[in-house]
């Protein structure tokens, strides 16, 4: 069953938005590579690749649905500087952004009785739960290292050691 325009064209922009993701997201990396915390900038390059996957996955259902989605302009992302807290707070923000925009997609399937799109919706909606749960508890465990050198070069060893597609479903 074919998209109506309202849903094709809300589609679109989230597959814009989870590219504008993973461009926030390698720009993050940049910070974080500057900032000589390389575990930290892996994690941030991975979690660009995962973004760049949920938009391919995006587009493969409206293409599926016999739609032609169109990714529309990507804003240039913002350097956080080479302050950590800051770029996981931009992280975090990023992902709740998300998090919203994908919760009003699903109810203008639900309102526009696109049933089909509810699966995809259902498994977007506890992927950002986890994404954010997992950003949130990274923020609350630099607040607790704070100026702490060793703390913060053992975190960024534990967050390079993930690696790409674990986190997939």
């Amino acid at each position: 069953m074919k998209l109506n325009d309202t849903l094709a064209k809300a589609f679109s922009e989230q597959i814009t938005l989870e590219v504008e993701s993973s461009v926030a997201y390698l720009q993050l990396a940049i910070a974080l590579e500057d900032a000589n915390l390389p575990g930290m900038a892996s994690w941030m390059r991975i979690q660009s690749d995962e973004e760049r996957a949920h938009a391919v996955k995006f587009i493969q259902h409206v293409t599926a649905r016999g739609n032609r989605p169109q990714i529309g302009g990507i804003a240039a992302p913002q350097d956080p500087g080479t302050a950590v807290v800051a770029a996981f707070e931009a992280s975090l923000a990023h992902e709740q952004k998300v998090s919203d925009s994908i919760r009003s997609l699903y109810r203008l399937a639900l309102a526009e009785g696109d049933i089909d799109s509810l699966p995809l919706l259902s498994w977007f909606i506890e992927e950002q739960i986890e994404e954010e749960s997992t950003v949130s508890e990274i923020l609350g465990r630099l607040h607790l290292i704070g100026d702490d050198g060793p703390g913060l070069l053992r975190l960024d060893e534990e967050l390079g050691s993930r690696r790409p597609g674990a986190d997939e479903a």
